[in-house]
């Protein structure tokens, strides 16, 4: 990017009440992949974890994935709700970059907390040792603003206290070890009826494009808005999922992103699951399809619902920062190239 499209970046920016971001769609740094016998960083970002049995659990999980562990210091430390104090819990992550020995950093579980930890992230030691970082649900405010802050590709995909099915561990696999081009695409289920039933996508603008990809929980995607650790949205495909929010608060959420001109800047979104999110009885209420079609029509963008992506049993593993391609009439999200190096 020459010096005159940065000015005008940082005026628009500046017009948008936005910080700029550091990565800039399809210059992010991808991580060196994972190999047998690598290094896991363990580090809790966020809710406190109660019993060590959780912990040796995760442990173990690595060990079955031919993966060594090196556990954060302040791991099974415990503040209120928190797994520590956020200087503490911020201060794992960065010593898991510094570290030569760890080749991945993998977030032990979700909850709340992490978005309080983004002050205290060492960004610029990120960026000079990038490595693999996963995890999902409240770790979403840590994928994007590493990737905006540091211009480093991270990982939406199960937090290693998540159930490690076949589905999960082997996509899992394909993206961080393979190296792999994946295509995500909902696995076919009939079972004893005439049509598929589960794993449905369903199309809300039909639809092919390509671009960076940025998103993941919806509720911490709305809340990173108008903070500097929002990524570049401008032409990025947009994948969001979420789990036992009330129908109104997913519009709020989403009329968040349309006010604050998120909407109008991606090129597409990809939809995972709404895992609980159903309509209370009675007759004026709205279905979940009625509010992101309200959303997303007038877009007039790319956009489908359903992905295995978010608080499901089988979950993908998506690239916040990689590019990919999607056909929103297919169902179907590719990654151009692999995320990984």
């Amino acid at each position: 990017m020459d010096r005159r499209s940065l000015l005008q970046l940082s005026l628009a920016s500046t017009l948008m009440g936005i910080v700029p971001s550091l990565a800039v769609a399809g210059v992010a740094k991808r991580p060196e992949r994972l190999k047998l016998g690598d290094t896991i960083g363990l580090v809790a970002p966020a809710s406190v974890t109660y019993e060590s049995l959780q912990l040796q659990i995760a442990v173990e999980a690595l060990d079955a994935m031919g993966l060594k562990s090196k556990v954060g210091l302040h791991v099974m430390d415990r503040f209120g709700y928190l797994a520590g104090e956020d200087e503490d819990r911020a201060s794992d992550i960065n010593a898991a970059f510094a570290d030569p020995e760890i080749d991945g950093v993998f977030a032990l579980r979700g909850g709340w907390g992490a978005s309080r930890l983004l002050p205290f992230l060492d960004f610029d030691l990120i960026s000079k040792n990038p490595k693999i970082f996963l995890g999902y649900s409240d770790i979403t405010s840590l994928l994007n603003a590493i990737y905006a802050k540091s211009g480093v590709v991270t990982f939406h995909g199960p937090n290693v206290m998540s159930r490690w099915n076949q589905f999960t561990y082997q996509g899992m696999r394909e993206v961080l070890f393979d190296a792999e081009s994946a295509t995500y695409s909902n696995p076919e289920f009939i079972d004893d009826d005439l049509v598929a039933r589960k794993h449905r996508t369903q199309t809300i603008n039909a639809g092919k494009v390509t671009g960076h990809l940025i998103g993941g929980n919806l509720t911490l995607v709305s809340a990173l808005v108008g903070t500097p650790y929002f990524p570049d949205a401008r032409g990025a495909i947009l994948f969001l999922e979420d789990v036992g929010e009330a129908i109104y608060r997913v519009d709020r959420m989403m009329t968040q992103l349309k006010l604050s001109g998120v909407l109008g800047q991606v090129s597409g979104i990809v939809f995972g699951h709404f895992t609980g999110v159903k309509p209370n009885p009675g007759l004026g209420n709205f279905a979940l399809m009625d509010i992101l079609k309200q959303h997303c029509e007038p877009l007039e963008v790319p956009c489908y619902f359903g992905a295995m992506i978010g608080h499901v049993e089988q979950q993908s593993t998506v690239p916040v920062g990689a590019i990919a391609e999607m056909d929103a009439g297919a169902g179907v999200l590719r990654l151009i190239g692999p995320a990984v190096r």
